[in-house]
């Protein structure tokens, strides 16, 4: 996590789907770095709990549209040519990873090697016992998951014996894109979190942070990952945040931020002028 330029990200969570084509278009052309796309499964009715710490209100209302992530992504991958596509975040313990491992794999193929994997254990329980699954005990699961993932991304054969998932024998193919596959960022603000993120991941993602709320965060990383006997170079940290000046951008940098996902306006129909007004001020600073 050294200091670098902070790459910009355009959070499509935060803008009605009616405007995700031409965001994205838009975004592509001025040069943005990438886009992100929420996930659920499902809904239900009677939601608790909250992603955000402290919170324990749902922050969506449960009849919130719900599309399939790479569907989506895949869509606007035919629409543009340089930008990344993302997942902020995917709930890949609620699938077989056979499933997610394909999902990825076809995005990365498609977009020539522009997709970034954000995923996270999940917050909502409801979700995970509509699924029939036990939410108790998703971080085992997911961590067997992304473990699958990367083996059938990178072998030629797979086998696995888990708690969760056994299997003799699977080919799969083609690779992804990337080698050695797309980059993996955990999400996620607990430190059951953050220490999943070391363990496995290729960098975090965080939900919205000052530059005051981020430092601990980032310390903590810092030290799990020398926990873990990895390097800190290279380990993107991906937050939700604003940048109100050029300088802003400095400073997450300096903080040890590698990718800001942002959302520079007030309502959806404000989205595309909000992009291209930072972009102007990036330049013109």
């Amino acid at each position: 996590m050294k200091d670098q330029e902070v790459s910009l990200g355009i959070a499509l969570g935060a803008v009605n789907p009616y405007f995700h084509e031409d965001l994205t278009v838009t975004a592509d052309e001025l040069g943005f770095e990438s886009v992100w796309l929420p996930e659920h499964l499902v809904f239900t009715s009677a939601m608790t709990s909250s992603p955000h710490p402290g919170q324990d209100h749902p922050p969506v209302p449960s009849n919130t549209p719900i599309f399939d992530a790479f569907a989506n992504l895949a869509y606007l991958a035919g629409l543009t040519q340089h930008i990344k596509l993302g997942t902020h975040v995917y709930n890949i313990g609620l699938r077989h990873p056979f499933v997610s491992a394909r999902a990825v794999q076809t995005l990365d193929i498609l977009s020539r090697g522009r997709a970034i994997f954000g995923i996270g254990a999940s917050w909502l329980e409801s979700e995970w016992v509509a699924a029939e699954l036990d939410f108790a005990s998703r971080a085992e699961r997911v961590g067997e998951c992304i473990e699958i993932c990367k083996l059938l991304w990178t072998q030629e054969e797979t086998s696995f014996h888990g708690r969760f998932f056994s299997f003799d024998g699977v080919v799969f193919e083609p690779k992804p894109a990337q080698y050695p596959y797309p980059p993996i960022l955990v999400g996620g603000e607990s430190k059951a979190a953050l220490r999943r993120a070391a363990r496995y991941g290729d960098g975090w993602v965080g939900m919205a942070h000052t530059f005051e709320s981020v430092v601990p965060q980032i310390s903590k990383l810092r030290e799990l990952l020398d926990e873990e006997g990895r390097e800190s170079g290279g380990f993107e940290v991906t937050i939700t945040a604003q940048v109100a000046e050029r300088s802003d951008l400095e400073r997450w940098a300096e903080i040890g931020v590698t990718r800001l996902i942002v959302s520079p306006w007030q309502r959806g129909k404000e989205a595309i002028d909000g992009v291209k007004r930072l972009a102007g001020m990036i330049e013109r600073s």
